[in-house]
């Protein structure tokens, strides 16, 4: 954990993670609930928790990517990208982040 948090790439993995896991929770189980269970009690729990880390995490991709001077074309937008999709914050932190 520790690791994570002296450098800006390893913050911005660490808001990955996070959010990824935010965005998987609310797909995955809180949406399935509210709608099938008439219970939209999760959403309104999770939700603001996932909109905040994916503001922190679209926030410290670009700050990163400024500092680092990642070309947009090539890293910066595969990385805004990822927090859209499922899972996609793993690949991005597994393919690009890792390695930097």
């Amino acid at each position: 954990m520790k690791k994570y948090l002296n450098t800006s790439v390893g913050r911005l993995r660490l808001l990955g993670l996070l959010e990824g896991l935010s965005l998987i929770i609310l797909v995955f189980i809180a949406v399935p609930v509210k709608y099938m269970g008439q219970n939209p009690g999760l959403v309104k729990a999770i939700g603001p928790i996932h909109g905040v880390l994916f503001l922190l995490f679209v926030i410290n991709a670009i700050s990163v990517s400024i500092s680092h001077q990642w070309k947009f074309s090539e890293v910066t937008w595969k990385v805004l990208i990822s927090c859209l999709i499922p899972f996609g914050t793993f690949y991005v932190d597994r393919k690009i982040l890792s390695k930097i």
